[in-house]
């Protein structure tokens, strides 16, 4: 108790001491470590972060940076989608969840943090994650004495049945990434204590639970990047690393549930797919549409029921489909507006659509990044996209930073199964760190 009030006790002073230097630097912090809160907070505290910028506008000092100039690119596109969109109310309000590209930008753009601050924002954010895991845990293990439900270690809650290790709201897919970035901090210390060896172990542990299976087999892969090029003693220590490698292979594999998700979702029968439906609780008896069906077929009956893998080739479908149709590659449908076309082609093929209890497979997005920008800010927003992809890992092979590099890696992945910009966290999230990354910041000697 006695360490963990002197390490508290330390953290406030560390955030009292830079705050006197760069108020911005506490609401930046704010910002960050409120993502998973009620989006609520998050905005208060990104609204906070606004008026410090403002309230500091002596100490203001523009930098030009041209990749913070992308994603205010993308904000101004976003905007002017308005105009040619197909739904004009549902832009509107979208363009309000997406100011994040707009403001995190512009503060880095005015206010200069330097590498200790950096530094600072990543480690308080990393043990924030901590309390985080430990808090859904416990609540985990509470849940289960009472409802003697296994289901509570895992994934997130089913609709409105909050039984999952984290709310729905939250997304379990989500929050894997949050904890990744943070588990990474740990995992990559030259010189670690038994505290972090603890933390890495537990956040790790976290992400399996957490059951998405592309993060984690990103997870593992990084690991063992880091392990064989990343790491000093890298190469008088390839045989070892290779041991560790497969141990973790091994035991990720032989996890009872996880082993279950992995080789469900990755079999390859065409003609049958068991793996976990897109909308949970729907009833047993229906259907379990294959990827062969999910590509060709032209009616399906309610019944008829879609896993992850298979979902994701039918939105492909309809995203080719709707884009050639309306001859919209250049533009787009307008910010967040091709969710129209996409509920008319779940009532053309007869998708379930929905009921009291069940949300329909309409109501879904693309759950794609790259088809996402492509079907509602066109070909533009599409190229857009993959030039700040490209410059994001391209900056961090340089710098030769892993923990840079892991939060590349994990977006260019994430972005293949999740509309991730299309969230409120998810665009925080994303922008905040990239231009944490991906700013010049200032050294500590006020000289340099």
């Amino acid at each position: 108790m006695i360490n963990i009030s002197n390490f508290l006790k330390s953290v406030f002073l560390d955030m009292k001491k830079e705050s006197k230097n760069n108020i911005s630097f506490f609401f930046l912090l704010l910002v960050l470590i409120t993502i998973p809160l009620p989006n609520i907070f998050n905005t208060i505290a990104l609204v906070l972060l606004i008026v410090s910028l403002i309230a500091n506008y002596q100490k203001i000092n523009y930098q030009n940076n041209s990749l913070l100039l992308l994603p205010l690119t993308m904000f101004i596109l976003m905007g002017i989608s308005y105009f040619w969109s197909i739904d004009k109310q549902e832009t509107l309000r979208a363009i309000l969840k997406e100011t994040a590209l707009l403001l995190i930008p512009l503060v880095f753009m005015f206010i200069k943090f330097t590498l200790n601050q950096k530094k600072k924002i990543i480690i308080i954010y990393s043990y924030s994650m901590v309390v985080l895991t430990f808090y859904f845990l416990i609540r985990a293990v509470i849940r289960y004495i009472i409802t003697n439900e296994t289901r509570v270690f895992f994934y997130h809650g089913e609709n409105n049945f909050d039984y999952g290790l984290v709310p729905k709201l939250l997304n379990a897919i989500h929050v894997s990434v949050y904890a990744a970035i943070a588990f990474f901090y740990f995992f990559n210390k030259e010189i670690k204590s038994i505290t972090d060896n603890i933390f890495s172990t537990i956040l790790f542990g976290f992400i399996l639970l957490l059951s998405s299976k592309s993060i984690i087999l990103v997870v593992v892969i990084l690991i063992f990047i880091q392990l064989f090029y990343f790491s000093k003693i890298a190469n008088i220590m390839r045989l070892k690393n290779l041991i560790v490698f497969g141990v973790i292979i091994g035991l990720l594999f032989s996890f009872g549930k996880i082993k279950q998700y992995f080789s469900v979702e990755f079999q390859s029968n065409t003609t049958k797919s068991l793996s976990p439906n897109v909308i949970n609780g729907l009833p047993k008896e229906g259907h379990n549409v294959s990827i062969y069906e999910a590509w060709n077929n032209e009616k399906f009956l309610p019944t008829d029921f879609f896993s992850g893998t298979a979902f994701r080739v039918y939105q492909i479908r309809v995203f080719s489909e709707i884009i050639s149709e309306s001859n919209a590659y250049l533009t787009g449908f307008g910010l967040n507006a091709s969710t129209e076309k996409v509920a008319e082609k779940a009532k053309k093929y007869n998708l379930f659509l929905g009921d009291e209890s069940n949300e329909g497979y309409h109501e879904k997005n693309f759950h794609n990044q790259y088809i996402q920008n492509f079907s509602d800010l066109g070909i533009i927003g599409f190229a857009l996209l993959l030039i700040i992809m490209l410059f994001n890992i391209k900056n961090a092979i340089k710098n030769k930073d892993f923990l840079h590099f892991s939060f590349a890696v994990l977006m260019i992945s994430l972005f293949l199964t999740e509309s991730f910009l299309w969230r409120q966290r998810g665009v925080v999230f994303f922008t905040l760190f990239y231009c944490l990354f991906n700013t010049n910041v200032l050294k500590d000697n006020p000289k340099n």
